[in-house]
């Protein structure tokens, strides 16, 4: 591999420090020309910050900084790596950068220090994954789960699972190879004991997906009601800030308004929506089209309701079409949770919404709250969460977070149970043992063993240059 570079924090903007890494067979040569310090950059004692002067192409004194040097196989990449802190200025950066270039450097693609160390065995593919789930994470707990993960959480998960399969395997293989050889075969039972054992852990991991892609993507939520409901106030006071525009006059959003808040200790991606009413304006006939494709990709939803509206023979339209919106939502099959709002002008009270078929999905819980003083968000926050639990805090690390992990736990799990029903229906356990070895290799595919080029270059694509 040739010696790469780039500019791993700041560049964009002006920033206090800034920080370029090098890596590869010619890294310490290349960092020699552009760093002069009292010792040859060789020589420089290992993990060791060392203050110094940065070089421009032309040998002039650029800036003064550290650098500090990591030898391989001992280092981020597994390779001679290097990194220098200078002054943030992007212009200083630029230069340091094109110092290294004009050394023998090239520039670094997206993901390519990861990658490095995934291909030299610093890391597995769920740790590389877990290193890019950390950058972007949003919320403490996506940090903490992200940061096990890249500690090795997932794959200690795994571990056990491959053990048991290939326990099984080798010694099939190995009686059939070496049989004059004292080797004990492993009989049906014990075949089938290992087999329930990986298929009953993979059930398990699988389990976690929910949670596990809460905590890196967050909940597509949908605010929705009538016109004039409250569900751009709900939204500004979720937020903390007029995220929306906010008026007496129905039909003032036009559009979806998307904006990221946690709630509950939930990460939702709430989706304010135009008020779902029949219309001939053309510009809020649009509006309300895509507030009813929101309602249908969401995974919650949230029902906002006028509770200033007054149940008398004035109101009977609206209460009707409350009643049309009730049911719909409530047939979607999604979770949801309906929502009264203005409490501040009718007081806190309970109620009950009789307005819902009986045959519908009825709300996870219903909640009074007033967007202007506050009253009851703490308890829409405590509804959010009942409906996304954390979980067990000593899972972090161990679950799976996107959809390859799940696509591949997911087959090795059919594998294993393919492998067990042919067990179970008299065959010799050699047929059994195809469905084992596939088993393992999807198993392989998420850790990285065995995983295809293909693969492994769409993951890395997603990272930032420089990391």
């Amino acid at each position: 591999m040739d010696t790469i570079a780039a500019i791993a924090a700041g560049g964009g903007a002006p920033s206090a420090i800034g920080v370029v890494r090098i890596s590869g067979p010619d890294c310490f040569d290349a960092c020699g020309r552009v760093f002069r310090s009292a010792r040859p950059f060789e020589e420089l004692e290992a993990r060791r910050m060392v203050l110094g002067e940065f070089l421009d192409r032309e040998g002039r004194v650029l800036d003064r900084g550290l650098a500090v040097r990591f030898p391989g196989p001992r280092s981020y990449t597994g390779e001679d790596s290097a990194e220098f802190h200078c002054h943030g200025s992007p212009v200083v950066l630029r230069e340091v950068l094109a110092a290294l270039f004009a050394a023998g450097a090239r520039q670094a693609g997206p993901g390519e220090f990861t990658k490095r160390a995934f291909l030299n065995g610093r890391l597995d593919l769920t740790q590389a994954e877990a290193v890019i789930d950390l950058i972007d994470a949003e919320t403490a707990a996506a940090a903490r789960n992200a940061a096990a993960q890249l500690d090795g959480g997932l794959r200690r998960a795994l571990e056990p699972i491959q053990e048991a399969l290939l326990d099984i395997t080798s010694r099939f293989y190995a009686v059939v190879d070496y049989p004059d050889e004292d080797i004990q075969d492993a009989g049906p039972e014990e075949i089938a004991a290992a087999l329930r054992q990986a298929g009953d852990a993979l059930t398990a991991l699988l389990a976690t997906c929910k949670r596990g892609k809460v905590l890196k993507r967050g909940v597509r939520t949908a605010i929705v009601g009538l016109p004039n409901a409250g569900k751009s106030s709900l939204l500004n006071a979720l937020a903390g800030y007029e995220r929306a525009i906010v008026t007496d006059i129905p039909g003032t959003t036009r559009d979806t308004v998307e904006e990221s808040v946690l709630c509950g200790g939930v990460l939702l991606r709430l989706i304010d929506t135009a008020g779902l009413r029949e219309t001939e304006d053309a510009v809020e006939k649009l509006g309300v089209e895509r507030s009813r494709r929101a309602m249908e990709e969401a995974e919650l939803i949230l029902l906002v309701r006028d509770g200033a509206v007054e149940a008398c023979p004035e109101n009977k339209a609206h209460w009707e079409a409350e009643a049309l919106l009730l049911n719909q939502v409530a047939r979607t099959g999604k979770p949801w949770l309906c929502v009264e709002s203005k409490c501040d002008l009718t007081g806190p009270h309970a109620f009950s919404i009789g307005l819902i078929q009986k045959d519908a999905n009825n709300p996870a819980a219903c909640l009074c709250v007033s967007s202007v003083t506050g009253y009851g968000l703490d308890k829409l926050e405590n509804a959010v969460a009942a409906l996304f639990p954390a979980g067990d805090p000593g899972e972090a690390g161990s679950l799976l977070t996107d959809r390859r992990q799940e696509e591949a736990a997911d087959r090795a799990r059919a594998a294993v149970r393919r492998a067990l029903e042919a067990l179970e229906n008299g065959l010799t356990p050699d047929a059994a043992l195809t469905d084992a070895e596939e088993a393992l290799d999807a198993i392989g595919e998420l850790t990285g063993r065995t995983a295809k080029e293909e693969i492994v270059e769409r993951i890395f694509s997603r990272f930032c240059v420089g990391k």
